[in-house]
């Protein structure tokens, strides 16, 4: 099996690991949280402001590595707070509005994430 990493050398990375990885025709992300590249710092305060940071960040990293978000078709959300999840559900279907582009998805509760972050998102897409 062909491997290729990819890494974008001014978004932040928190550990020893990759953006993504692109395998068997398939883009992995890493997990994506509301970190805002330019600054380096967490958004807060605002959750759909952090939702729509986290998807920022993930267009970046499909973009690097030659797709985008209509070809996505399975996404994993990480909430510390399923009180949010109607919130991400909404701005979600902001980036997929038709069924045509909507991927499979799952929605887990966990107890803490990176850098007290509230959502993560993480994304496999074509090519």
């Amino acid at each position: 099996m062909n491997k290729k990493t990819i890494i974008l050398p001014d978004m932040p990375m928190g550990g020893a690991y990759a953006h993504a990885t692109e395998a068997c025709g398939l883009i992995f992300t890493a997990g994506q949280i509301p970190m805002d590249s330019i600054t380096g710092q967490l958004v807060t305060g605002d959750f759909r402001k952090e939702v729509h940071q986290v998807f920022i960040n993930l267009k970046r990293v499909l973009a690097e590595a030659g797709t985008d978000l209509t070809k996505v078709v399975k996404g994993t959300v990480f909430l510390t707070d399923m009180n949010n999840f109607a919130t991400m559900n909404e701005v979600w279907a902001e980036y997929f509005p038709t069924e045509d582009v909507r991927p499979a998805r799952s929605s887990v509760a966990v107890t803490a994430l990176p850098n007290g972050a509230r959502i993560e998102i993480e994304l496999i897409a074509g090519q």
